[in-house]
């Protein structure tokens, strides 16, 4: 079987529910089973780094079915004058040179250049987009494949002015002058700007003043992803939000359901010749199923969004007395808790959803006591009734026996009014 030639870019999402379409879409393409790696560079400077990548592979196994190898390839360089283990290292190249799925994601894209240099990684990469196989980057990862790279943590976090990385380049093998920004909608900052992975706006039009004249950016947006098909010589954006061309002043946007000619790629004439922002539709000619997708409301990009949205449901169904769909509220939250545990850039939100679950799973409780029926639906037809007793010895003027029927009403909750319009009853708290 000839193996598909895609280069899929993640911004963000590659462990999440939203990019489980893509990753079983692009791993259908491949005989079974499927020979997926995870390489687990970037990230393995970091402690947890086996957790991460377990977390990779727990993610594959249940959602895209698909088993998931690790390359076991954390640190590659020597360090505090220990050399690394040269046994491991030829053993995870070899599992990637074989790898028909090659995925990567998140941690420090300086971290994992420094470990691939001088190594067979590259070649490694670039062979398959040339003779065959899949490459998923995203995040740090996607970071590292253009002509430069964003040193994310230096410039972020310990705050050193903005600069470039030399990348791995692998876009220049398939003609593509450009540089990878993954996170480019990122809005963590709130009333500071953390768009373009971090960087912000200022920081970034810093940065593109060294860019060669042919070089431009690549921009994807979190839970978003564009597949480079070189067979087909056009590059799909998926997910939920868009991916972005940029040069200088001038910027292409793409939504997802969108499709880009692999030639626009090639070249700079869509920078010359479009408005200084342009938005591309999805084209007329797509697909009907394809054009619906790109329509459809988007599935939520964090566990957060998940809670809010199903908290919110579970609400409505209190007040509205929907004993269903309280319980497919609590359902549909365990299933999201269940579904995003295995994404690598896992948060707080992992506790606020359990938590949020449990209140929700409390509230049914009292409600298993109290009922969910409106108490006055429950209580009406026999307090109609002694209202109506009432009624009839008030008109034989027994107000001894009137004021009882009110007494004992009141004693068990249910406060009647005379009014000039009738007789009111309320129940009281």
């Amino acid at each position: 079987m000839t193996l598909p030639r895609i280069l899929a870019i993640m911004g963000s999402g590659e462990t999440a529910p939203t990019m489980v379409s893509t990753h079983r879409r692009l791993t259908s393409l491949l005989p079974a089973p499927v020979r997926a790696v995870v390489l687990d560079t970037p990230y393995g400077f970091q402690s947890n780094a086996s957790d991460l990548a377990q977390r990779a592979v727990d993610y594959f196994a249940t959602s895209v079915n698909v088993q998931l190898q690790m390359a076991g390839l954390t640190r590659m360089q020597p360090t505090g004058g220990v050399a690394p283990d040269a046994v491991a290292i030829e053993k995870g190249l070899r599992l990637v040179d074989d790898a028909h799925y090659l995925f990567a994601g998140p941690g420090s894209p300086t971290y994992a250049l420094r470990q691939w240099t001088n190594t067979p990684l590259r070649s490694l990469v670039a062979n398959k987009l040339q003779n065959g196989g899949i490459v998923t980057f995203a995040s740090a990862a996607a970071l590292t494949l253009g002509c430069h790279t964003v040193p994310v943590y230096e410039i972020y976090k310990a705050g050193l002015d903005p600069f470039w990385l030399d990348g791995l380049n692998v876009l220049s093998d398939i003609g593509i002058s450009a540089t990878v920004i993954p996170h480019f909608d990122n809005a963590e900052g709130g009333n500071h700007d953390t768009r373009f992975c971090y960087l912000g706006e200022l920081r970034l039009r810093l940065l593109e003043t060294h860019l060669h004249a042919d070089e431009f950016i690549i921009g994807v947006d979190e839970h978003t992803g564009l597949v480079i098909d070189l067979e087909r010589d056009v590059a799909d954006v998926v997910g939920n939000a868009t991916v972005t061309l940029r040069k200088g002043e001038a910027q292409k946007i793409y939504p997802a359901g969108a499709s880009i000619p692999l030639a626009e790629l090639r070249s700079l004439d869509w920078a010359s010749t479009s408005a200084p922002t342009a938005t591309v539709s999805p084209a007329a000619s797509e697909e009907p199923a394809a054009r619906a997708k790109a329509t459809q409301p988007a599935p939520p990009t964090s566990l957060a969004a998940a809670v809010a949205a199903h908290r919110s449901a579970f609400d409505l169904a209190i007040t509205q007395h929907d004993a269903d769909a309280a319980v497919g509220a609590v359902l549909a939250l365990e299933s999201e808790i269940r579904a995003w545990s295995v994404d690598t850039l896992q948060g707080p939100d992992q506790d606020h959803a359990l938590s949020t679950l449990r209140a929700m799973i409390s509230k049914l409780g009292e409600i298993a006591i109290n009922g969910l029926r409106d108490p006055r639906s429950v209580v009406a037809p026999f307090v109609n009734g002694l209202l109506a007793v009432r009624a009839s010895v008030r008109g034989e003027k027994r107000f001894d026996l009137s004021d009882l029927v009110r007494d004992q009403l009141l004693a068990a909750g249910v406060e009647v009014r005379d009014t000039k319009d009738g007789v009111e009853w309320v129940l009281r708290p």
